[in-house]
């Protein structure tokens, strides 16, 4: 028996460690590597230059821009509301605290289709927002700005549940000795507090894009869906299907999920490099 599986046989908690990683293994073999091979091949059936040619088109790059130019505006909103949130909820004390905590969580559990209608009667013109905003000559509904506020509103919750658990462990001695030290409020903002959560800020961020450059149901009622202006990549792939192009819309497809890769990427990329710096 080597070193190797000794340790691993004195340190697993679970018994039956290659039974355990088979299952495992397999499991995401079938339910996320087999579909993204699936649509890979699928897309391949075009060829190099019909995929370049079907994802360039001027619709379509306009789709991809709102899309992920969406999520990544969501993400960073949702990132910056999400610490704000996640502090008030720790750190303070107030009536109808635990109501606002399991309201956080209502986009998770909301329909996808209800929130989108729920949005659209909101922020339209005869809403209760949308109609003072109408009247100050902001539209909201049916514009790229009610795509924004679709995406805000279902990536809430992902900052918010990353922060949490940090901001609970975060001793206060930090704090007391920098307040000893001669700090004021905003230097132990910036230089103690804020430092260790940035990497779970990231992470809630990138979780909030993820599900935004995906999001069908909240977006397709209040975007208004004008090529060029306010259509999301979804939408068009599942006009190309209904047209029977299952190559392109395959295409389409295959950039979105590489693109989101590259970003999710440099995201952790990034949080990475946070945590060697602060030693975290």
């Amino acid at each position: 028996m080597t070193a190797l599986a000794f340790t691993l046989k004195r340190n697993s908690v679970i018994p039956g460690f290659g039974v355990s990683l088979g299952v495992t293994i397999l499991y995401l073999g079938v339910i996320v590597l087999l579909p993204l091979t699936a649509l890979a091949a699928k897309a391949a059936g075009l060829g190099p230059m019909g995929i370049i040619a079907s994802v360039s088109e001027p619709r379509v790059l306009a789709a991809l821009r709102v899309s992920f130019g969406s999520a990544l505006m969501a993400a960073a909103i949702n990132a910056m509301l999400g610490l704000l949130i996640a502090w008030v909820l720790v750190r303070y004390s107030f009536p109808g605290r635990r109501v606002v905590d399991a309201l956080v969580d209502l986009p998770f559990a909301l329909p996808t289709a209800v929130a989108g209608i729920a949005l659209t009667a909101l922020y339209a013109d005869t809403g209760w927002l949308g109609a003072p905003l109408s009247a100050l000559g902001i539209d909201v509904a049916y514009t790229p700005l009610g795509i924004l506020a679709a995406l805000i509103f279902v990536g809430l919750p992902f900052p918010v549940r990353t922060l949490q658990p940090l901001l609970l462990e975060l001793e206060g001695e930090a704090e007391e000795a920098a307040l000893i030290l001669g700090a004021n409020s905003w230097q132990i903002w910036w230089r103690v507090i804020l430092p260790p959560l940035i990497p779970a800020m990231l992470t809630g961020a990138a979780l909030a894009f993820a599900r935004g450059v995906g999001e069908y149901g909240s977006v397709i009622f209040i975007a208004g869906n004008m090529p060029g202006i306010s259509e999301i990549v979804p939408l068009l792939i599942v006009f190309r299907l209904e047209q029977f192009d299952y190559a392109g819309a395959a295409a389409i497809a295959s950039v979105m999920l590489m693109g989101a890769f590259l970003i999710l990427l440099a995201i952790n990329l990034t949080e990475y490099w946070v945590r060697r710096r602060h030693g975290t």
